[in-house]
């Protein structure tokens, strides 16, 4: 282990909506990895320690160096005077969460940079509970890091690896109707598309399914093909092209489930080819486990969530519960009420009844557990949604890289004290300021402007009635940023 003096300055380590991720060799380094982890064991030992537990959970993804940086997390947490269980294999992350309350442990320390390309990695930190530590956790992380405490003289704990797979999937298949989705597909009413992107979803379905599905990118490749393992169209070209080359063959029922880089978040395509963001899949998970299911409790979504996912929710009298952007958030609701289900539009969806982390493994199984029970494709069940909610949308986002970040500074001021009144030629009506600045327009299109807080980037969202309204909303934001 590196000693302290050594090791670079840690100013630049900063936890953002879901923990701390850099570019390995210069960010991320096994030298401030071993000043960060028993760092963050003893903040969750200090907000933790009520489970009389001194056992932390160190996982990983498939991404380069990961085992390695897993075994420096692992031997500074053990040096630090804590007992670790260090996976022996790649996880989902919602596997290492599971872990965490399961074993009645202080927390888990997971090594993945989610959907980040194939030069990040990161540090997520979850904890006793099962879930995302608060902002307030994360901050005290942060806090410590800036003024290191006296090295402890704790007599160094132990290291045991196990195996996280066998009880998160027999959780998670507790949960659905497991023979029903095994016989649709065994009948050949449905077949099941997977595209794992290389990542740690590999090889989940067909273990909790207990039989073969048509999984794609299921080979390590730390590069992800040169993008990046997150659930977008621009990536799934070969998912697209075997659902095209199966519908011209076949009539049953087909659906391509994607899942993101350490499997937290999920997006679709249906039967016929069209891509499914969460902004889709909330809405149709809702009515299913609701009409179907019986499920009852709140909704709870981020500020950048689809208008139709409040009107599913008032079909069955849902109450619904708005938060920032950022998991943890849905994850500090989820502890607080009967939460049924908490969903983002960038693809992580929970469930009150699990843990309160985003799952995508388990997300898929009720995808394919309402497609079997309903027989509908998914583009006919989301369309009987808008005709029951008589409400149709269209929903896209950008990210927008800019020059600087005093470029950002110079928007931000901006918006700030020259609000806007008029965006593509409709008035704004109202602007939510939770999370970013939301602008309703009088058409009732929205969209939403919201700053990366570590780096030049400006997030742009909207929802309209047409695509075409979409993409005009988002090319009139795109020239107004770019004139600065």
């Amino acid at each position: 282990m590196v000693h302290p003096s050594s090791v670079p300055a840690t100013d630049s380590i900063k936890f953002g909506t879901d923990g701390w991720r850099g570019v390995i060799a210069a960010d991320f380094t096994f030298e401030r990895l071993a000043l960060v982890a028993p760092i963050a064991a003893q903040v969750l030992a200090q907000v933790y320690g009520a489970t009389g537990s001194r056992t932390i959970i160190v996982g990983h993804d498939r991404r380069f160096l990961s085992e390695e940086f897993a075994r420096t997390t692992a031997e500074a947490v053990q040096a630090a005077g804590f007992d670790v269980l260090l996976t022996s294999t790649y996880a989902p992350t919602p596997a290492f969460s599971w872990a965490a309350k399961q074993e009645n442990a202080l927390g888990a320390l997971v090594i993945t940079a989610s959907h980040n390309p194939g030069s990040y990695s990161g540090l997520k930190v979850k904890g006793a509970f099962g879930g995302s530590v608060s902002p307030e956790v994360t901050k005290q992380i942060e806090a410590l890091l800036a003024t290191p405490p006296a090295a402890t003289t704790n007599s160094p704990g132990t290291i045991q690896s196990f195996d996280p797979w066998p009880s998160y999937c027999e959780a998670i298949r507790q949960k659905v109707d497991i023979a029903l989705i095994q016989n649709a597909i065994a009948q050949g009413n449905l077949t099941v598309f997977a595209d794992v992107m290389h990542g740690a979803a590999a090889g989940g379905l067909a273990q909790i399914l207990g039989m073969p599905i048509h999984e794609l990118n299921s080979d390590r490749d730390p590069l992800f093909e040169g993008g990046a393992p997150e659930p977008l169209p621009r990536y799934l070209d070969k998912l697209f092209q075997q659902i095209k080359t199966h519908r011209a063959a076949n009539s049953n029922l087909a659906v391509g489930l994607v899942f993101d880089g350490d499997s937290d978040r999920i997006a679709a395509v249906d039967g016929q080819g069209n891509f499914l963001s969460s902004q889709v899949l909330i809405p149709i998970l809702i009515d299913h486990l609701t009409a179907r299911r019986g499920f009852k409790g709140e909704i709870v979504k981020t500020v950048s969530g689809s208008d139709l996912i409040p009107k599913v929710a008032a079909l069955y009298n849902l109450p619904v519960f708005e938060t920032a952007v950022g998991y943890k958030y849905i994850a500090d609701r989820m502890m607080e009420a009967q939460v049924l289900l908490g969903g983002e539009e960038s693809g992580g969806i929970g469930y009150g009844h699990h843990i309160p982390e985003r799952d995508a493994l388990l997300s898929a199984l009720y995808v394919l557990e309402a497609i079997a029970q309903s027989g509908l494709d998914l583009a006919d069940f989301y369309r009987q949604l808008q005709e029951k909610t008589n409400f149709t949308s269209a929903y896209d986002r950008i990210d927008l890289p800019l020059a600087s970040m005093a470029v950002r500074s110079q928007l931000l001021e901006q918006l700030q004290k020259h609000p806007l009144t008029e965006i593509a030629g409709q008035a704004v009506i109202d602007c939510n300021t939770a999370d970013g600045y939301k602008f309703r327009l009088a058409d009732q299109r929205w969209l939403m402007i919201r700053f990366s807080g570590t780096e030049p980037v400006l997030r742009l969202y909207c929802e309209a009635a047409t695509l075409t309204q979409v993409h005009e909303t988002l090319a009139w934001a795109k020239n107004w940023a770019n004139s600065f």
